[in-house]
């Protein structure tokens, strides 16, 4: 960025006034390049069609206490890094007007420490622990945007979208999983606009690179959390889950969200790997971005462990079961006792992910065509476990298949007689 940009009151002056006419309507998004580098006009366009407020700081999303904060800073991979950081970043700043900030993978401030001073000026625009600092959150913003992006960047007074920040240069970098590589946070350096350098982001990058190789050591130090015997389960009405025999013998179930859930089979379905873009087109045809597929993709991980779960793409990096593999591979063999047997339901049935939905057609489909083949050989018995199922008591075919099969007794055929009869009344 040129110096005409940056520094000087003209120059502040120019980009307020910018700013204020791009807020207003008065100009478009195409008249921010003359001014603006492209990274902070883009990032201006993204703020202003998310609807963030430009007159707000960072968005709390609820009141946090003392003990929930200590809980959600517990579980951060961050967590094991903060004496690196206080002793190369935060020991320097107590006396020189700069605030520290760790931030989650979600834009969440961690940690917030330094000069007292500047951190009781940085409590009036919400740059506080437990604050929403995300792009979508406070708008243009060093932590923010760089976790949108997914690089390090400094932000200079007037470029920042919400006006209470105006005051002050940012400079943030992403940390990522030395191990996976994934996206898990990224550290901040706040200070007033005139004391700012660009050697700040030098010493913040020096800094992250400590912070990753810290983590890398830290981790090999560890009891490793070997696990074996991974199993999947999301077939059927019941909630899905994660259970894993441990090395000590335990078994250890989790109950997985749906994102979740939708997101370890659509990875077993990909051995190959989904880039972030390509996994946020599977779960949802319109509403989720990459932002938001690492910050799932990072819980996920903390769910199950982070050795199960590599990135750039996302994969599978150890081998896992699932009810819904073990019937698939039984409908190839030809084995339809089999995979009745293991079917305990539509995959997945509350997801609305159009890939999970086409899955979930593919196994019901699939299984309905296996029994109905196999019933007109004379195996009624499948076709009774089939009509058994909740996809079974509307199929209509099925239950005429019943009532015709040269096998069925007389009760059988009664029952199915009936439950036509029922079918009947019901559709009109």
């Amino acid at each position: 960025m040129s110096t005409s940009r940056t520094n000087g009151s003209s120059a502040g002056s120019e980009l307020r006034m910018l700013h204020q006419r791009f807020i207003t309507g008065d100009i478009d998004g195409s008249h921010l390049a003359e001014t603006l580098r492209p990274l902070i006009a883009d990032s201006w366009r993204r703020s202003l069609q998310t609807g963030v407020d430009p007159d707000r700081g960072g968005a709390q999303r609820a009141p946090i206490g003392p003990v929930t904060l200590d809980q959600m800073r517990a579980g951060q991979p961050l967590a094991p890094a903060l004496p690196v950081i206080r002793k190369l970043l935060v020991d320097d700043a107590k006396d020189n007007g700069v605030v520290v900030a760790v931030t989650a993978v979600d834009g969440t401030l961690l940690w917030v420490e330094g000069d007292s001073a500047a951190i009781g000026k940085a409590e009036a625009m919400n740059f506080v622990p437990g604050a929403d600092w995300s792009e979508r959150g406070a708008g243009t913003n060093a932590p923010g945007t760089a976790l949108a992006l997914d690089r390090e960047l400094q932000i200079h007074g007037s470029e920042h979208f919400s006006r209470l920040v105006q005051p002050w240069t940012c400079t943030a970098v992403p940390v990522h999983d030395p191990n996976t590589g994934e996206l898990i946070g990224c550290i901040d350096l706040t200070q007033d606009s005139q004391s700012a350098s660009a050697q700040t982001l030098s010493l913040v990058r020096a800094t992250v690179m400590a912070i990753e190789n810290h983590l890398a050591l830290h981790r090999l130090t560890q009891p490793a959390e070997i696990s074996a015997g991974a199993r999947l389960s999301v077939l059927g009405a019941d909630r899905p889950r994660w259970v894993v025999a441990g090395e000590d013998g335990q078994t250890r179930r989790h109950t997985l969200t749906g994102r979740h859930a939708d997101i370890l089979v659509l990875l077993s379905r990909h051995p190959e790997g989904l880039t972030a873009d390509h996994l946020a087109m599977l779960l949802d045809d319109n509403d989720l971005d990459a932002v938001t597929i690492r910050v799932e993709m990072s819980r996920l991980r903390r769910v199950i462990g982070a050795h199960y779960v590599g990135s750039r793409p996302y994969r599978l990096l150890a081998p896992i079961d699932s009810d819904l593999a073990e019937v698939f591979a039984a409908l190839h063999r030809g084995d339809i006792a089999g995979a009745l047997s293991g079917y305990r339901g539509a995959l997945l049935p509350q997801s609305v992910s159009p890939a999970i939905a086409r899955l979930r057609t593919e196994l019901g489909e699939g299984l309905r065509s296996a029994v109905l083949s196999a019933s007109a050989k004379g195996q009624v018995g499948l076709l009774h476990q089939w009509l058994a199922l909740p996809e079974g008591r509307d199929d209509r075919r099925g239950w005429e298949l019943l009532r015709n099969h040269p096998a069925a007794d007389t009760a059988t055929r009664a029952q199915a007689v009936g439950h036509l009869a029922g079918l009947d009344a019901e559709l009109g």
